[in-house]
């Protein structure tokens, strides 16, 4: 009989082994719920409302070995959270003499929801570094291949030509926008301190004079933001996550999506440095970065939803709203970790076949660059003619089988053209050049 593993990702390869698999799991949430514990005496002890010495006790044995995880899940069932049989562990751990001081004028949600900024700003610092080696590689092949000309594609069709330059400048600037919205967020996570019905009454009933200075004093022990009001029911910090993390998620998607639609065999444009193999086909060489990162992108969504539907949270406190965050909470951070990891993975050792984008220009017999064409011949034959010819000639070049630079070639009308440049559809990639150097200044 195999021995069970608890949380340890056997569904879920897009994080399993990520940084932010280890910053979100039931051992970091406990370490940073007896952080906050800790922090909450220390922050009290500061301020008089706890005997010197305190904070020190409570800190000394907030040891996340020490404490049993589940036990902990199978206690949390009877209060609905993981704090109520954490509390009564912590107290007994410290001690007669101090151990009155543990959680002392807190309720749950105030230690479950500083602990849960706490797993956010850890998480965050880490999932930015890989969203930096992402941008780093992208940097790196827009200017690489700033001037490689390869298909534009819209609807599925071949347009009008760009580079890949341009394209990987673009996914540049998408993960730059989710990395300065991250940064944002991690940097405005506050801490939570209200008390029962978030008034801070029962500080002063231990005899703070002014109770407000607390929840400061809170924030600077754990180095998050000093909350302007209790924020129990005023959800905004945890929307604000949900909108970074889906944000990140979906930016990282576009990478993938792209890189799965180049990557496909009878396109061939791209390919990821070491693919993924397949149980039945030897032969295969499996996009599974871009894979992960696309699974990634369609769940976030839908995690997002859930947190922005629990800013509807009633009362002063709120029953379901509040505990419906957790779980998608923790999945947003695991989700956009895993696909920052797997972005570096993907962008760091993608590879590019610019001949295989040039000889696919080449692919609708020159008509990518009829948009050139009847602009230029607009002027030569006036706009109608111009675009009856372009009609004309744009089935011909089909049925045929011909270019169509030979068959305007052949246009008693355009003998004094130069069409050279103008069926070259590597000539015709407008500001991609100077876009993309446009979009490489951004740091």
């Amino acid at each position: 009989m195999t021995t069970a593993h608890h949380d340890a990702g056997l569904l879920a390869p897009g994080w399993t082994g990520s940084p932010a698999a280890a910053a979100t799991g039931d051992s970091a949430y406990l370490r940073a719920l007896l952080d906050a514990e800790a922090a909450l005496t220390r922050a009290q002890e500061a301020l008089g409302l706890a005997p010197q010495g305190a904070g020190a006790a409570v800190t000394s044995v907030a040891d996340d070995g020490e404490f049993d995880v589940r036990s902990l899940a199978g206690r949390a069932r009877g209060g609905g959270n993981p704090v109520i049989p954490l509390v009564a562990d912590l107290t007994k751990a410290v001690g007669e003499e101090y151990g009155p001081y543990v959680h002392r004028g807190a309720t749950s949600q105030d230690i479950m929801d500083t602990a849960t900024m706490l797993v956010a700003v850890r998480t965050l610092g880490l999932l930015l570094a890989d969203l930096d080696r992402v941008q780093r590689a992208l940097a790196r092949l827009a200017a690489e291949h700033r001037d490689t000309p390869m298909p534009g594609r819209t609807l599925t069709q071949h347009a009008v030509p760009t580079t890949f330059g341009l394209k990987a400048a673009g996914w540049r600037s998408l993960v730059l926008d989710a990395r300065d919205r991250v940064t944002a967020v991690r940097d405005s996570l506050p801490a939570q301190l209200g008390g029962a019905a978030g008034t801070l009454a029962a500080f002063t009933a231990y005899g703070a004079t002014d109770a407000t200075a607390l929840p400061a004093a809170f924030a600077r022990e754990l180095g998050l933001r000093a909350p302007l009001l209790p924020w129990h029911t005023l959800r905004t910090p945890i929307a604000d996550l949900a909108g970074c993390l889906a944000l990140a998620a979906g930016a990282l998607g576009k990478v993938a999506t792209d890189v799965l639609t180049l990557a496909r065999t009878e396109i061939a444009e791209v390919a990821e440095g070491s693919g993924g193999g397949s149980s039945a086909m030897p032969h295969k060489a499996n996009p599974v970065r871009s894979t992960l990162i696309a699974a990634a992108a369609r769940r976030a969504p839908q995690l997002a939803a859930t947190l922005y539907g629990s800013l509807a949270a009633e009362d002063e406190r709120p029953a379901g709203a509040w505990h419906a965050e957790w779980e998608p909470l923790r999945e947003l951070l695991r989700l956009a970790g895993g696909a920052a990891r797997d972005a570096a993975e993907l962008t760091e050792g993608l590879r590019v076949d610019a001949d295989a984008m040039r000889a696919h220009l080449d692919l609708t017999h020159g008509l990518i660059v009829s948009e050139r064409l009847s602009a230029a011949l607009s002027a030569v034959l006036g706009r109608a003619r111009a675009k009856e010819l372009l009609t004309e000639l744009a089935r011909r070049t089909y049925a045929e089988d011909r270019p169509l630079g030979e068959l305007l070639a052949s246009e008693p009308g355009l003998k004094d053209v130069d069409l050279g440049d103008l069926t070259d559809p590597a000539r015709y990639t407008g500001s991609a050049g100077s876009l993309t150097d446009r979009a490489l200044e951004r740091r």
